[in-house]
């Protein structure tokens, strides 16, 4: 990318001489006076265009600064969209290859009828129905239940970590954020491998700013950095980071 901003500028310069070039004139005649002054309005003249040059290199370095933030502002959010439909598909394929109990062919979409049965249906099921009230129904205020009923009933399930950091997210939207930070942190120190340890990190920085924790935000901030360099939770930490020191 810097090569095509210095053929940029390159072309720029080219295209700045053709349209101001530098006066010609005769340096070897007339008297030392007039040769001296010929000589200071030539370095005069291309000192003005090597301004005018780096002035439009600098423009187009900004505008390549500009468009990479926003590239990057672009796949962040992409790889958040991506994320959650890929969780949502992986969750429909499964609840698709489990058997249905013969007694009970209809499975249930409340949430708390979900989490009441013991079956690996229910667990798949309960959890579908949590994520929906969030994604589809935009019931924000009936999904916390849901989820706390589901992380109850299924503590170990492979959508622990999952439903945990959807809960921690749904309380700190509400500015609950002592019951949010339970939630974020139940998924950093339980599930070290699940891909929402790194976001819960963030979000634990997140409320230690609104505590006035700045050290301790700061800490978590750096942690992601470490643990989860080049991810998109490491681009946001160094967003957090880079506001909190100006």
């Amino acid at each position: 990318m810097k090569h095509a901003v210095l053929v940029a500028a390159m072309f720029l310069g080219m295209g700045a001489a053709v349209a101001a070039p530098a006066p010609v004139e005769d340096i070897a005649s007339g008297s030392s006076d007039e040769r001296i002054a010929r000589l200071e309005r030539i370095l005069k003249a291309k000192q003005q265009g090597e301004f005018e040059m780096q002035r439009r290199v600098d423009a187009l370095q900004r505008e390549v600064l500009d468009l990479r933030g926003v590239t990057e502002q672009q796949n962040y959010q992409l790889n958040q969209v991506l994320q959650r439909q890929r969780q949502l598909y992986e969750d429909i394929a499964n609840l698709s290859t489990k058997p249905t109990p013969a007694a009970n062919s209809t499975v249930a979409t409340d949430p708390v009828s979900v989490a009441a049965s013991s079956s690996t249906l229910g667990e798949t099921a309960s959890y579908e129905a949590a994520v929906n009230l969030v994604l589809k129904d935009r019931k924000y205020d009936d999904a916390i239940p849901a989820f706390r009923n589901f992380i109850k009933q299924y503590p170990q399930s492979s959508y622990a970590a999952n439903a945990n950091y959807w809960l921690g997210q749904l309380l700190f939207n509400k500015g609950e954020n002592a019951e949010a930070k339970t939630a974020f942190s139940t998924v950093v120190s339980q599930f070290a491998d699940s891909n929402k340890r790194g976001d819960s990190l963030v979000k634990l920085g997140m409320i230690a700013e609104k505590d006035n924790d700045i050290p301790g935000a700061k800490a978590l901030y750096q942690k992601v950095l470490k643990d989860y360099p080049n991810s998109a939770s490491a681009r946001l930490a160094q967003q957090q980071l880079s506001a909190i020191n100006g």
